[in-house]
This record gives structure tokens, C-alpha cells and sequence, in this order.
């Protein structure tokens, strides 16, 4: 129990710590000022520090969520009738694909900052496609766990194992909807200024969704 309550308090420290680093660095009092002194856009910058603040809130109820069924897996394994976890070997070619998908949202951020609106698009379009293949790829390790006769009521390391990658893949699939969403306005040729925010909050949802991941499979390699 000691040591379950020890990893939920260093997992939320380092996403908490993560989450302020992300977020430091985008100075909306700028943004406010410059509004305030071109007359007229100060409105919009309070309108972006709502939506940043609204993510940044989603993702401690999320941390705590996860954090919450990392827990119980650790105090359940602890049980005799617990069994040993055999993870499909694509799990490893899925985090490769979640890892690419990180990087090319990342890569999209910059080009963002940097106004490379071709290099954004290419950037955007790739980030979708290696998100699309993860989850593919999650789809693909049920399916495998399925024709072995592994199924959630067979062992609870089983429940537990479509439960927590269910719920991963719930938050990505949402995260998809603001991506499709972004990528159809850059494929219509809207403005740069109305998807710059959609693209930042993007960029900083992957990157928490793969550092969630990491643990999550860390985690199941562990039993």
C-alpha cells in the first residue's frame, strides 16, 4: 500500500510538473496586452487562456483518473489468484506508432510558431495518421488476446488490460475529434490565427497521452 500511495504521488508530481512546463511558456499576458494596445483582441486572448486553463483542468481529472486505476492493478496483482500478463508483441510497434505521433505534433508546434504553413499541414496530416495506426494496432492486440481465449473475464490482469488501454484509447479518440477538426480548417486554407490554439492544445494533449502510455506499458511489461 505504502509503495502504491508512493507511485501515485510521484506520477502526479511529474504530470503536474509537465502540464506548468508546457503551459509556462505561452505568455497569454502578452497576448492580452498586445490586444489591449492594437485595440480590440483582448477578448480572443482571454477567450484562449479559457480553453488552455479547460485542458489543463481535464488533464489533472485524467491524471487522477489513471493514476486511480494504476492503483487498484497494483494492489490487485498483490492476490493470489492474480495471473501473469501475456502482452501481444504488437503492443511495442503500437507505442512506436504513438511515439511517431508525438514527434510529428510536436514537429507540427513548431512549424505553428514559425508560420510554416505547408510544413503544418504535412506535420498535422502525419500526426493523425500514426494516431490512427496506434489505435488500429490497439484494435489488432485485442483481437489477438480474443483468438488466444484471453478475455476480460478470464484473469483479472485481463480486465484490467482492456480496461485501462479502453480508457487510453477513449482519450485519444477524443483528442481525434479536435485533430480532425484542426486539420480539415488547414486543408480549406482558413487563417493561421484560428487554428494556432487548436494546434498548441494538440501538441500538449499527444504529448500527455504518450507519457500515459509509456507508463501504463511499463506497467504490464512489469507482470
Amino acid at each position: 500500500m505504502t509503495t502504491t500511495l508512493i507511485f501515485m504521488a510521484v506520477l502526479m508530481i511529474v504530470v503536474a510538473w509537465w502540464l506548468l512546463r508546457q503551459t509556462a511558456g505561452t505568455e497569454p499576458w502578452q497576448e492580452s496586452a498586445m490586444g489591449a494596445i492594437t485595440g480590440g483582441h483582448g477578448g480572443r486572448s482571454f477567450i484562449q487562456v479559457d480553453r488552455k486553463l479547460g485542458l489543463f483542468v481535464f488533464l489533472a481529472v485524467a491524471t487522477s483518473l489513471f493514476s486511480l486505476f494504476i492503483s487498484a492493478y497494483m494492489m490487485r496483482m498483490e492476490l493470489g489468484d492474480w495471473r501473469p500478463l501475456k502482452d501481444p508483441s504488437l503492443l511495442w510497434w503500437n507505442t512506436g506508432a504513438l511515439v511517431l505521433s508525438s514527434v510529428a505534433m510536436q514537429w507540427a508546434r513548431n512549424n505553428n510558431k514559425h508560420e510554416q504553413l505547408s510544413r503544418l499541414r504535412y506535420a498535422v496530416l502525419l500526426a493523425g495518421v500514426f494516431a490512427v495506426a496506434f489505435m488500429f494496432g490497439q484494435w489488432q492486440a485485442w483481437k489477438q488476446l480474443n483468438a488466444l481465449g484471453l478475455f476480460a473475464y478470464t484473469n483479472p490482469a485481463y480486465a484490467f488490460f482492456y480496461l485501462m488501454t479502453g480508457l487510453h484509447a477513449l482519450h485519444l479518440m477524443g483528442g481525434l475529434v479536435v485533430w480532425c477538426l484542426a486539420a480539415v480548417k488547414l486543408l480549406r486554407g482558413v487563417e493561421l490565427s484560428k487554428v494556432n490554439l487548436s494546434i498548441e492544445l494538440c501538441a500538449v494533449y499527444w504529448h500527455f497521452l504518450l507519457l500515459i502510455w509509456i507508463i501504463l506499458f511499463g506497467l504490464l511489461l512489469s507482470t
